[in-house]
């Protein structure tokens, strides 16, 4: 396991997958609490999905560490290879929790004040997650195939 904290790339995606996997953790107490204050038992729409994004990227997170550590490519382009999705992984759990706390909407795009800026970002989201990811896995490939 120590190949996991040779080199940055590996070692920034590890310690995201702390930090998501510790939101899930405090994400899936605040759920309990409102399920525990709902007279039907049930928490807001975004509080179910953050805790749920937050436990999911964790695991992405430990998946790109390893893919990581495991690439071909040079730390440098496996860093930008991890920190890619990293970043919109943190900024999607952050606008659940938001959502969450706000409780206005159960669909924050139909509800959405400005849907283009919204496609926007979702659009460098799909960019940066998978063209990250692409990084990672051609370095395995090459690593493993090469």
């Amino acid at each position: 396991m120590e190949f996991l904290l040779s080199s940055t790339a590996p070692k920034i995606a590890l310690s995201a997958a702390g930090v998501f996997f510790m939101a899930g953790l405090l994400t899936g107490l605040w759920k309990y609490l409102c399920i525990r204050k709902h007279p039907d038992a049930i928490a807001p729409h975004y509080v179910n999905i953050a805790h749920r994004a937050a436990l999911m990227y964790a695991f992405a997170a430990q998946l790109l560490a390893v893919f990581a550590a495991l690439s071909a490519f040079p730390d440098w382009l496996n860093t930008v290879g991890v920190v890619l999705p990293l970043a919109f992984f943190a900024i999607a759990i952050l606008h659940y929790i938001n959502l969450g706390r706000t409780t206005d909407t159960n669909n924050s795009i139909r509800d959405s004040a400005d849907r283009n800026k919204d496609y926007f970002i979702l659009n460098l989201l799909s960019a940066a997650e998978i063209g990250g990811f692409s990084i990672l896995l051609v370095g395995f490939f090459v690593k493993v195939w090469g």
